[in-house]
């Protein structure tokens, strides 16, 4: 699920909350020893925040329970602006859902305050093979050596493209090993202001933009520890100046075009030709008729240290202070598993992250070449996150929209960028 929406909706902590989310977890986080069987019928919360999914999860919810029928599975569906809002007053006050849907960019802040149960001993009860999951995903939900979220599914980013538009102008389609510099002559060779058409859309965007191609340059966002900006770097220059050319350039739509009308409208439109988008964009484009035959996907293009996309994707989680820590364990031990992941394929809203169950979800539409998205699997970075995400990715967004606009020089404004993050990092020590 597009992480861009998240950042902008997750609440920041002020000192009070986040103290207020320490306090509570201080007695219970990483006991999970303790875990006994409960002699009688329960029932268990399990938090989500996507409606259309909740066909798939109450599916895997009801096998469960004829698998495990004292414990029965109540879903909670809290709309994706309210979900970590409402989550974070919930942990507060001791009452958040027994198992819930957690995100890259939150998972490390609530680990670190003590709200989530370790899960290795799930990992352990259950028999779950870490090495069925992406690797990056698996590093993504693990914090201070212990795993604190089970991969559910998993996106990733490729380049959609209008085929009318490359077809009027006798252009051949991407291929799958197509580099940055074939991106970038396709875009102004696309590129016709006669009739309003831009080859490409360059916005200031992270996870389906400059978290891709400054990985690609060899360069990265935040260092593996979580600890240290990766913006000051020749590599995350690159990765940034692939954008900001295509503005310079005239072959995207400027920072101001992009806010009056979105790149995603614009390409729905015909007024883009290419738009770098995740895998969660086919199920939508295969929802409009104009569209569902009318674009493709290709993977993301090589930069100079290969094709890189950056993987994100929702884990699930129990709360640290659940009541009922057994049948928790339980169930995520169940929704981590090839059964549950094979009904989420079947269902086609989104990849799931098991290893061999991705097949279904590709062939659900087999027009868009969504193997795209898979393949790209093996080389993809993790979704840059640290404790307190949200304080460093405001800043990234104020300091870069200046450099895409031409206010600020992108060496200049990347240092200044990594100054003011490593500040930010400074603080969640």
């Amino acid at each position: 699920m597009r992480r861009t929406s998240t950042l902008a909706a997750t609440a920041v902590l002020t000192p009070l909350l986040v103290l207020g989310l320490a306090a509570c977890g201080q007695s219970t986080g990483g006991a999970t020893a303790d875990a006994q069987p409960e002699s009688g019928p329960v029932t268990i919360s399990y938090g989500i925040w996507d409606k259309n999914q909740m066909p798939a999860m109450q599916k895997i919810a009801d096998e469960f329970h004829a698998a495990n029928p004292n414990v029965t599975v109540k879903i909670q569906v809290t709309p994706f602006k309210q979900y970590f809002t409402t989550l974070q007053t919930a942990a507060a006050g001791g009452g958040a859902p027994d198992v819930f849907w957690m995100n890259g960019p939150n998972v490390k802040l609530y680990a670190a305050n003590q709200q989530l149960l370790p899960l290795d001993q799930t990992i352990s009860r259950a028999k779950l093979d870490l090495a069925k999951y992406p690797e990056a995903l698996v590093d993504l939900y693990t914090y201070d050596g212990k795993r604190y979220g089970i991969p559910k599914d998993f996106d990733t980013i490729g380049v959609w493209y209008n085929k009318a538009l490359f077809d009027a102008k006798k252009l051949a389609y991407p291929k799958d090993d197509w580099t940055w510099a074939d991106f970038q002559s396709t875009a102004r060779a696309l590129t016709d202001k006669t009739k309003g058409v831009y080859g490409a859309a360059a916005p200031v965007e992270d996870q389906a933009g400059f978290y891709d191609t400054i990985p690609s340059a060899g360069g990265q966002v935040i260092d593996a520890a979580g600890t240290k900006s990766g913006f000051d770097s020749p590599e995350a220059l690159q990765g940034i100046e692939f954008w900001t050319s295509l503005v310079k350039d005239g072959a995207s739509p400027t920072v101001q075009q992009m806010t009056d009308t979105s790149p995603g409208d614009m390409f729905k439109a015909g007024k883009v030709a290419m738009y770098w988008n995740g895998s969660w964009a086919a199920v939508e484009y295969n929802g409009v008729p104009e569209l569902k035959d009318a674009v493709n996907v290709a993977p993301v293009p090589a930069g100079p240290k290969g094709q890189v996309s950056v993987i994100h994707g929702l884990g699930n989680v129990i709360y640290a202070k659940t009541k009922h820590q057994d049948a928790a364990q339980k169930f995520v031990g169940f929704l981590g598993g090839e059964r549950a992941a094979q009904i989420q394929a079947d269902a086609g809203a989104v990849i799931p992250a098991y290893e061999g169950t991705q097949e279904a979800w590709v062939k659900a539409m087999p027009q868009f070449n969504l193997k795209a998205y898979v393949d790209e699997v093996a080389t993809a970075v993790p979704y840059p996150a640290s404790k307190n995400t949200k304080a460093w990715t405001t800043l990234q967004t104020d300091l870069l929209t200046k450099v895409w606009n031409g206010e600020a020089d992108a060496a200049t404004g990347l240092k200044d960028l990594a100054t003011q993050m490593n500040a930010a990092l400074a603080k969640e020590k």
